[in-house]
């Protein structure tokens, strides 16, 4: 396994020898395409292809003409992609020749894939939605006949589906059997760290992950692990550094700056968070958990205006969600604009009526605003709702 690791990493990361960045237009071309401009994603993706001629680079705008169709394309950077590391490249041409309809080709490089360094798990074939047009057909059928996986794979896939549903259980009896045959495997160790996080032992999979990584250290599997568990262990000054190493690496993630932006809030970093969430927003400018995660930040920072900014773009985006309507109000709120609170408090709850804590904080700023009844009114849903904050409103201000 740790032969396969460096393998990977040799071909994935080969942009750093010569200095050259890709990062950023593989970021922006993933975002481009989501947004369904597959146009310009291969524009940035050329442009960058004709000044580095790298795989990663290669590989996207592969899956960028597979996912607008243009199959031939699509295989010609495949093809591409073997020539500059052998192999690396089967798998695409796989799913290619399966959204052709040709099963018999698709196989022939499915099982090039399985016999290469790249090849990948069965659950990922399984759930690739490319291979739908042939699991029908004979060709398909003959190849999971073979025995493509070992012992140790198959159970480190159990074990992967059991703590993503939480039957920790379930997984730990597994890698009881593993650990008795195979204890000195990478892979058992990866295995025993999924169950320690998911058992909330985020220590112990640190210690465990730490050590997988002081002989891998650059995988990528193993660094979200050890971000995850850091996280879970409220260390989350560690967690950013892990995130940091995985941008070092160019991994084409941008959820890695929103994760690294948290890390930051929590330690107080909160320049730093803001500039990951503005560099996140330039790629997905819509999303709702960053414009809201934005201004929270800007407010944080003393910058009420920007903070204002973000919450009512993402309102003007998101008409329809209550929780931006409560940004905004809360907002409104810190800075004791009462009537401009009320107004979205009252938004959010047409859109959500159950939500305890708005009808406190609406009642707090009627209050502010001067309209004790209606105040009382508002303390008054929000105890019947759980709130046990607003018993302390009724008693000095509803009570005669």
């Amino acid at each position: 396994m740790k032969k396969t690791y460096i393998l990977l990493s040799a071909f994935l990361f080969s942009g750093l020898v010569s200095g050259q960045q890709i990062l950023d237009p593989l970021l922006k071309a993933k975002a481009l395409n989501l947004a369904g401009k597959p146009g310009e994603s291969v524009k940035i993706l050329t442009e960058a292809i004709d000044k580095q001629k790298d795989g990663r680079l290669l590989l996207e705008r592969a899956e960028t003409y597979l996912s607008g169709g243009k199959y031939s394309e699509a295989i010609a950077d495949y093809n591409s992609v073997n020539l500059l590391k052998r192999q690396s490249g089967e798998y695409g041409l796989a799913k290619a020749y399966a959204l052709k309809g040709d099963a018999a080709t698709s196989v022939y490089h499915l099982e090039m894939n399985m016999k290469s360094p790249f090849r990948k798990s069965e659950k990922e074939i399984l759930l690739d939605p490319a291979f739908r047009k042939i699991e029908n057909q004979p060709e398909w059928r003959r190849f999971w006949k073979g025995e493509w996986y070992s012992l140790t794979e198959k159970s480190i896939s159990e074990i992967e589906y059991y703590t993503s549903q939480g039957r920790v259980d379930d997984a730990a009896s597994i890698l009881t059997g593993l650990k008795r045959n195979y204890p000195d495997e990478e892979a058992v160790k990866y295995g025993e760290s999924l169950i320690n996080i998911s058992a909330g032992k985020y220590a112990e999979a640190v210690k465990t992950l730490s050590d997988l990584l002081a002989s891998s250290p650059d995988n990528e599997k193993y660094l979200r692990l050890l971000a995850t568990a850091q996280s879970g262990s409220s260390n989350a000054a560690g967690a950013s550094l892990t995130y940091s190493k995985m941008l070092d690496l160019e991994i084409a993630d941008a959820d890695l700056y929103i994760q690294r932006a948290e890390c930051y809030r929590k330690t107080g970093e909160t320049e730093k968070a803001i500039s990951d969430i503005e560099k996140y927003l330039s790629l997905y400018p819509e999303d709702r958990v960053a414009l809201s995660m934005a201004g929270k930040l800007n407010f944080l920072s003393g910058d009420n205006i920007a903070a204002l900014r973000y919450f009512s773009e993402n309102l003007r985006i998101h008409p329809n969600d209550p929780a931006c309507y409560v940004d905004r109000a809360n907002s409104y709120f810190s800075s004791k604009s009462w009537n401009w609170a009320i107004k979205d408090y009252s938004m959010a709850l047409d859109l959500e009526p159950g939500n305890p804590e708005v009808w406190l904080n609406k009642g707090i700023s009627l209050l502010n605003s001067g309209k004790k009844d209606d105040a009382c009114h508002d303390f008054r849903k929000a105890f019947n709702l759980g709130n046990k904050r607003a018993t302390d409103y009724l008693s000095r201000h509803c009570i005669r």
